[in-house]
């Protein structure tokens, strides 16, 4: 990441009142009163490579289907700057609606009703429901105390999961959400030696590939050994904020290319032309933003930790290597259990709980621990892609209704 002539911080751009006017999810789920630190939108506004290519398109009424390689082209050029990887081919590349469709799109590809899907839990609530209704059975092999791949619990998963040569798929969440780690290459290559041991596929959901800090390396799935049947989707609607702006890229590895061949002519079709048009420039011409960017969560990341020592001490937090999101063990605070709750597994939870707690009582919205499956009781997941001013806020909230609560 260079440090010349780098952009201000993004983070720093917006006003909570400016905020405020927004339409999205994240600003329009909660009342107005509450400081919405959940869903995965960041508060900040759009890299001006982006702009202009949507104002160009618009300017020129180029808003039909989309079409061509400028999105794989974009991500190929990327991900030789960023990571040094040269292994993206581009006829092995296929547009998918976003990377939640793609990642369902790839799972049609290699398995069928019934078979299993595994996941590290806690992980990304929509692997659960996703999954679940496309008639596939979802199998936890959760993290370690640490939060990384616990390889002896995934070694006796593979195995069960495939006694009687069944089918099986794991479905991998790297940089892993909602803990913020972000797997190396020797984590990774023992995942495909498994993989190939028990006959498992490998679907990576790598959206938040662009988003690691300092201190951590991005490795793509398929740049291990044995990783040549896998499957990745990506996309830059984390690393900029264009979740509203719907394109994705699957890629195959070499041994794959077949079965993103059998990937239904229509699925291209889901994605916009103006969102192919924004991640494309992301991509290509947004690396200097994002610089700016990652500067500024690894100053929130610092800040979070300090505010969380001061305000909140009973709680437990690993500071996270990738994504802009902070996975926060509340099990100490004291506050009721969310495990008796009903929670809805999807963008919107109906909590209890701490993160209950810290809604009802301090009005900040964060997303609860158990819609993240297995290992999310008792904790929440926040959101620190906004201003020093708006977290800072967030927090002492949070501690002053802890305190309160005891």
């Amino acid at each position: 990441m260079s440090t010349r002539n780098q952009l201000p911080n993004p983070l720093e751009e917006l006003t909570l009142p400016q905020l405020r006017e927004r339409t999205s999810m994240k600003w329009r789920t909660h009342p107005s009163d509450v400081l919405p630190l959940w869903v995965a939108e960041m508060d900040t506004r759009m890299a001006d490579p982006i702009r202009r290519a949507l104002e160009a398109a618009l300017a020129a009424g180029d808003t039909g289907y989309a079409a061509g390689t400028s999105y794989a082209e974009a991500v190929q050029s990327f991900a030789h700057r960023r990571w040094g990887w040269d292994g993206i081919a581009v006829e092995r590349t296929a547009i998918v609606p976003d990377v939640m469709m793609g990642v369902v799109e790839m799972l049609r590809l290699v398995s069928s009703d019934g078979d299993a899907v595994v996941v590290n839990s806690p992980v990304y609530p929509p692997f659960y429901s996703f999954v679940e209704h496309m008639n596939r059975r979802i199998v936890d092999a959760p993290l370690d105390g640490d939060g990384r791949i616990d390889f002896d619990t995934l070694e006796a998963t593979f195995a069960r999961v495939t006694a009687g040569n069944s089918r099986a798929v794991y479905l991998l969440s790297s940089p892993h959400n909602p803990t913020g780690t972000v797997h190396t290459a020797e984590e990774l290559s023992r995942v495909a030696a498994l993989a190939d041991r028990f006959g498992v596929r490998v679907v990576v959901d790598e959206i938040h590939a662009p988003v690691v800090l300092p201190g951590a390396t991005f490795v793509p799935y398929l740049t291990v050994p044995g990783s040549d049947n896998a499957l990745c989707v990506m996309s830059a609607s984390k690393g900029w904020n264009l979740a509203g702006l719907k394109a994705a890229l699957a890629i195959a590895g070499p041994a794959a290319a077949g079965d993103l061949a059998r990937l239904p002519e229509e699925v291209s079709h889901g994605p916009s032309h103006l969102g192919v048009i924004a991640h494309a420039a992301a991509f290509r011409e947004g690396s200097d933003w994002l610089d700016a960017l990652i500067t500024g969560l690894d100053d929130n990341r610092r800040i979070l930790g300090k505010l969380l020592a001061e305000h909140l001490p009973p709680v437990r937090f690993t500071p996270p290597q990738g994504t802009y999101l902070a996975w926060l063990d509340c099990r100490g605070l004291g506050l009721d259990d969310e495990s008796e709750a009903p929670v809805q597994r999807g963008l919107v939870t109906l909590s209890a709980g701490p993160a209950a707690v810290f809604l009802t009582q301090a009005r900040v919205a964060l997303s609860a621990g158990p819609a993240f499956g297995a290992g999310g009781d008792g904790h929440v997941r926040l959101n620190f892609a906004t201003s020093e001013k708006v977290l800072t806020e967030a927090v002492e909230r949070m501690g002053a209704a802890w305190r309160e609560h005891h």
